[in-house]
């Protein structure tokens, strides 16, 4: 079964903001070092984050050098606001993404913030037909799995489909399996990651906490499996070391889930920064690229053994 496996810059975003002359261009040039198929650039601030600014020129030269390099480009944002929403529409057009990856920022009741970002999308639908971009929304710290197929399912148009991230549903305290039974349907990429549980006592609040992919307890291998069967065959990988994300106030568990168990299972400190960082100032720049590098070679050689036990190859392998 042939796949493609593409790499989030999320991944060594300690390279972006430590390493000398390490930019998206340079970012494309490891994929492919890696025999990687393609990336996913956040252009998720104001200076559109790791493509470094805004100017068309960086567009364009980012652009031709992945087609150079016969790689695929899918962007990130944030924000479901229309007139934001058709500006990086347009970025993305301009620079050959496929898919632009975005999340809610709407706050109020869960009925209101569906509400709201529904009605954004279903504005701008449209424009991702004309642009021929597919608009994935991504379970993001802040809707279920049923939430986001309800939003997806009451736009209903096939440019609006769902971004799946192996670990994102955790911080809702949802379990990542019932979140993929409730959006399977709609998953036109995913973000593929491993976590572990902290305890409150240990981090101050509960706390979910990025690992080297193959190093936590999400159900990575069922996951993909299931994906795969599906029908998706294009994979993004993202190293989460040091990521971590507190529990929001009066989250309660949803059905299924046992904290301390299973993909909630947590982990004991002392914690080797090696695998979990809950506070990276405490670590030098140097040492935080030396643990970023080191944690994406192993998740990715790990994670290309679980695409290979389960009948995959492609140029990655």
């Amino acid at each position: 079964m042939q796949i493609d496996l593409t790499i989030h810059s999320f991944s060594l975003w300690h390279h972006f903001a430590n390493v000398p002359g390490f930019d998206a261009i340079a970012f494309a040039d490891l994929a492919k070092g890696h025999g990687l198929q393609g990336i996913s650039l956040s252009l998720n601030d104001a200076n559109y984050r790791h493509l470094g600014g805004r100017e068309t020129a960086r567009m364009d030269a980012l652009r031709d050098h992945l087609g150079a390099n016969g790689l695929s480009l899918e962007i990130d944002t944030s924000g479901t606001d229309p007139a934001h929403m058709r500006t990086l529409l347009g970025v993305a057009a301009r620079m050959g993404a496929d898919t632009l990856r975005t999340y809610t920022r709407h706050s109020g009741s869960p009925e209101d913030m569906l509400a709201a970002t529904r009605a954004d999308l279903a504005a701008v639908v449209g424009d991702a037909e004309r642009l021929g971009v597919t608009i994935v929304l991504e379970n993001h710290e802040d809707f279920t799995g049923p939430e986001l197929a309800r939003i997806v399912e009451g736009v209903g148009h096939p440019r609006l489909k769902v971004l799946y991230d192996y670990g994102n549903s955790q911080m809702v305290l949802e379990d990542p399996e019932a979140a993929l039974d409730a959006v399977l349907p709609h998953v036109h990429s995913v973000h593929v990651k491993d976590h572990v549980m902290i305890r409150a006592e240990d981090a101050g609040r509960l706390t979910v906490a990025g690992v080297p992919m193959g190093e936590g307890n999400l159900p990575i291998a069922r996951l993909t499996q299931r994906l795969l069967a599906q029908g998706l065959r294009r994979f993004t990988f993202e190293n989460v070391w040091a990521y971590s994300a507190p529990i929001r106030p009066g989250r309660t568990p949803l059905d299924g889930v046992r904290l301390g168990q299973g993909s909630f299972a947590y982990a004991d400190p002392p914690f080797d920064p090696g695998r979990i960082v809950l506070d990276q100032t405490r670590l030098s720049a140097e040492e935080l690229v030396r643990l970023e590098a080191r944690a994406l070679g192993r998740g990715l050689d790990w994670y290309k053994g679980v695409l290979r036990d389960l009948g995959c190859s492609g140029g990655w392998a």
